[in-house]
């Protein structure tokens, strides 16, 4: 699949917005929030990998996020490892637990396969919960998580790690913009579209499918290592069944399976929740409604229904 134009413009309407923020403003709210914002968009597009391009739904990626807050806060806690070495622990986890989840739930296909990482999800959340609290503090979490200590900045400057957080997202984002029009991409949508032939292809599609789960593992734990640094604390609802439904409906909002979608979808649903929660104490609830009626009108999403809109338009102003 190659890079769309479409990609490329809403790539380029990004950089100014990301590039201008930490000079419009110095209000740590709005500065955290756009951190927050490019975290779980790295989330997003981490999950999409499988969700949108794989098209298979798991409800378990919240284990992978939540390892990653709990790996980086543990090396940097326990074990007095700089930042930069949790966050690398952070992925390697991340990825071993993806690659592991892969051994049971690739063995299954549809609905089972969401009710298997579902499954895996929550066992891991139990564990973290109850069994492991001496590690990980049990409900009451792990508080002061590190931050970067690179080149003697000082992140916990709301301006420094933003900055920090953007230059990892957009490498993310070239880096996803890289596989998926790779050869490599290419293949993970043909399984998409039409597994039984890609197999006759003479493709090894069991084992694209592991390595697309662990990179979307991989990137999962990445972004769970920044969350936690950002909130300066790892409990276990990072872990829990509703995170992983969060990311689903942002990458649903956003529309799945396209570049900038699950990012789109991310500002979506923090920038509602922000207004939302401020309004009234039942903001989820709105929140829901709104996603059912996104789901009815933009079946393919907000963005992913502009994309499409503008191949329609190009395809008519080819027409002789």
């Amino acid at each position: 699949m190659n890079l769309s134009r479409f990609d490329i413009v809403i790539g380029l309407l990004m950089t100014p917005l990301v590039l201008v923020l930490p000079l419009a403003t110095q209000n740590d709210f709005y500065l955290n929030l756009a951190t927050l914002i490019m975290i779980w968009s790295i989330f997003a597009v981490g999950f999409d990998f499988v969700f949108g391009s794989l098209g298979m739904v798991s409800f378990g990626h919240a284990s992978f996020l939540g390892i990653g807050g709990y790996a980086v806060a543990i090396v940097t806690q326990r074990f007095g490892l700089p930042f930069e070495a949790g966050v690398a622990l952070a992925i390697v986890a991340a990825a071993t637990c993806a690659w592991i989840y892969s051994f049971f739930a690739l063995r299954v296909a549809g609905i089972f396969f969401s009710l298997v990482t579902l499954a895996l999800s929550q066992l891991l959340y139990i564990l973290a919960d109850s069994k492991l609290r001496d590690w990980t503090g049990g409900a009451d979490g792990l508080p002061g998580v590190a931050r970067p200590e690179t080149f003697g900045i000082d992140f916990f400057n709301s301006v420094n790690f933003y900055w920090y957080v953007a230059t990892i997202f957009a490498m993310v984002m070239v880096v996803i913009a890289i596989i998926r029009t790779s050869p490599f991409g290419r293949v993970v949508m043909a399984i998409q579209q039409n597994e039984l032939r890609t197999q006759q292809l003479g493709y090894n599609t069991h084992r694209i499918k592991q390595i697309t789960f662990l990179l979307s593992g991989a990137i999962s734990g990445l972004a769970g290592a920044l969350l936690a640094s950002l909130l300066m604390y790892v409990n276990p609802q990072m872990l829990h069944w509703s995170t992983s439904g969060d990311v689903i409906i942002m990458t649903l909002l956003g529309g799945a399976g396209t570049l900038w979608g699950p990012v789109a979808g991310v500002i979506l649903f923090e920038s509602l929740k922000e207004w939302l929660s401020g309004w009234t104490p039942y903001w989820y609830g709105i929140l829901g409604i709104l996603f059912i009626l996104a789901t009815l009108y933009f079946p393919k999403g907000v963005l992913g229904e502009i994309q499409a809109y503008a191949g329609r338009v190009r395809a008519r102003g080819r027409k002789p």
